[in-house]
């Protein structure tokens, strides 16, 4: 059976190619990966609601114990899936995804496709304060690496296809499908080119109208706006953006210390305990942080802070303005802990809701408190610095500023609030791009030299491979060898004009030009009598395969003008690199990134 389906498919693709054009081809695909994306994201999130339905759903004398015990559960049985059910290590959704993108050549492992769907409902659904995005995203972005690779596409086109993923996913969780191309373009650098935006469009239409068909159009976010942008209120929407932007560092510093933490300080059990037990102890004292939190913001929206807020263990009077704020910067500050800890005790989740949600929290207490102090002839509107609030921490956290301005702008359902939207989280990832250069996604990858930017050349360094460079094709010569030796067993069997001298444990002594002997090296009285030794010299600089990216080696190139450096490996010699092959291999990538198709 399984001969019979591989002789299909080759049958397929040879008929392909001689009656499919590629372009056309990829077309066809992004429309299926947007489709299958769409009911990725579909199932992610009916199942995760499904069991927070049936969590909340419960008698409230017990809604307290229940707040206490699930989240605590619900991780509890995500590592028992992990390790007992998928017996595979399941990395965090989008910096995996770049990761792949940038050194593994596009390729992700099947089984993520299935990872998703089985930990993330379990973890968010059961109480975890985390978002559905990222696991969405990287299953999707897992179905069309694999579907590439049946499809035999080449690298380029995997990439492609990758981000076409990442547009379905979103657009079908937002029902934004502008906001979900400018996403995959923002944040997984791709080009915006006709090339790549035809793919990235049918992806995300065809995910959306997935989602329409099967479940209907219901939003996460359904909101119209009512209060106008009122021009005199700009000044205020410029302070905002600055706030947004200090709350994107602090949302940032204090996830990735906790996540410090937990990697360095705690092992195994420990994390779970700790971090569980923090975590329903913070649900239970502030029952909004359960889960990804829209409902939350959807009450905000409409100002009704009983059902927003709930009934807390601190205030239960909501008439007083204050108590609302301080109750509302309560899940300012404990949002980013909360989604820190599930993470940490070894949930499965994003980071997009959370940002959403304290963007909103935060946006809303800031005009709460303009109007309390009455520093305004006419009040500023609550619901708008809500959703601009949400624009300003996706601009921040995610340093994603376009995906923030359409995604607030197409959730609304007009664009009255563009300038604001605009101003706001211009404001923001300005200032949280110079306080944190790097995004939770990025920060590690940024450490390992494995993140891809819009600098082309950048790029292209990142996905250049060392491996592929060392060639190793030199003759060895050791400090005892005569000049007589040499010749016979170096020069005269050797196709290069340069020889590098190791000791017995293979360490580098030392480089040898065929220049250096070309003088006196058919002086016979010298043969016997001048020794490697005393011929060798230093390479001009040497290139540590632990340690050096290939940004580090194109300057070591530049700043010492050699033709050929020495690779060492934990203080062994492995090879060279030439600058030619160094030369050939860039151009070839440029034209290969150039033209996905």
């Amino acid at each position: 059976m399984q001969l019979q389906g591989s002789l299909t498919l080759k049958k397929f693709l040879i008929w392909r190619i001689k009656h499919i054009p590629n372009k056309q081809f990829i077309h066809f695909v992004s429309i299926v990966v947007g489709i299958l994306s769409g009911l990725l994201a579909a199932v992610i999130k009916n199942t995760t609601y499904f069991f927070q339905q049936q969590i909340t759903n419960v008698n409230i004398e017990y809604q307290s114990l229940f707040y206490f015990i699930f989240p605590i559960l619900g991780i509890l049985l995500t590592l028992a899936i992990i390790r007992y059910g998928i017996k595979k290590p399941v990395n965090h959704g989008i910096p995996s995804v770049l990761y792949a993108l940038s050194k593994r050549k596009g390729i992700m492992p099947a089984y993520q496709m299935f990872a998703s769907v089985f930990t993330a409902p379990i973890t968010i659904g059961f109480g975890g304060s985390a978002g559905l995005e990222g696991p969405t995203v990287s299953g999707g972005a897992s179905i069309a690496s694999n579907l590439s690779r049946l499809l035999h596409l080449n690298q380029a086109t995997r990439s492609l296809l990758i981000g076409c993923a990442a547009a379905g996913a979103m657009s079908a969780i937002f029902k934004a499908p502008i906001a979900a191309i400018i996403f995959a373009i923002e944040v997984f650098s791709l080009d915006m080119t006709l090339a790549s935006l035809l793919p990235l469009l049918f992806a995300s239409i065809s995910a959306l109208l997935t989602t329409y068909f099967f479940f209907g159009s219901t939003q996460l976010l359904p909101f119209e706006l009512k209060d106008i942008f009122n021009l005199n209120h700009l000044g205020y929407y410029m302070i905002f953006g600055i706030i947004a932007g200090l709350g994107s560092v602090y949302f940032t510093k204090m996830y990735l210390w906790i996540e410090r933490f937990f990697e360095v300080q705690l092992k195994g059990y420990q994390r779970v305990i700790l971090g569980g037990l923090c975590l329903s102890i913070l649900i239970v004292l502030i029952p909004p942080l359960y889960g990804e939190g829209f409902e939350t913001i959807n009450n905000l929206l409409r100002e009704d802070y009983l059902a927003a807020i709930g009934t807390s263990v601190f205030i239960k009077d909501f008439d007083q303005t204050w108590t609302v704020i301080f109750l509302l910067l309560g899940l300012v500050f404990f949002k980013v802990i909360a989604t820190s800890l599930t993470f940490g005790a070894g949930g499965k989740g994003g980071v997009f809701a959370p940002s959403l949600f304290m963007g909103s929290a935060l946006g809303h207490v800031f005009a709460k408190i303009i109007n309390a102090l009455g520093v305004t002839s006419i009040p500023i509107s609550v619901s708008n610095f809500t959703l601009v609030g949400m624009a300003g921490m996706i601009a921040g956290i995610l340093h994603a500023p376009l995906t923030a301005i359409f995604l607030i702008a197409e959730l609304t359902g007009g664009y009255t609030l563009f300038l604001p939207l605009m101003i706001t989280a211009s404001l923001a990832f300005a200032i949280s791009k110079y306080f944190v250069p790097t995004t939770i996604y990025t920060t590690d990858l940024v450490k390992k030299d494995a993140l891809l930017t819009h600098d082309k050349d950048d790029t292209i360094l990142t996905l250049m491979q060392l491996d592929k460079l060392i060639e190793k094709n030199f003759c060895i010569l050791s400090p005892a060898m005569t000049l007589g030796t040499m010749l016979t067993e170096g020069v005269a069997k050797s196709k290069r004009n340069l020889f590098p001298v190791l000791n017995e444990e293979e360490a580098l002594l030392g480089i040898v030009l065929l220049d250096d002997v070309r003088e006196f090296m058919f002086d016979s009285s010298l043969h016997e009598t001048v020794y490697v030794r005393s011929l060798m010299h230093s390479p001009p600089n040497v290139i540590h395969y632990e340690k050096d990216h290939m940004k580090v080696i194109m300057r070591k190139f530049q700043d010492s003008s050699a033709w050929n450096l020495p690779v060492l490996k934990e203080g062994k010699f492995l090879g060279f690199v030439s600058k030619s092959k160094l030369l050939s291999v860039y151009r070839r990538e440029l034209i290969r990134v150039s033209d996905p198709l």
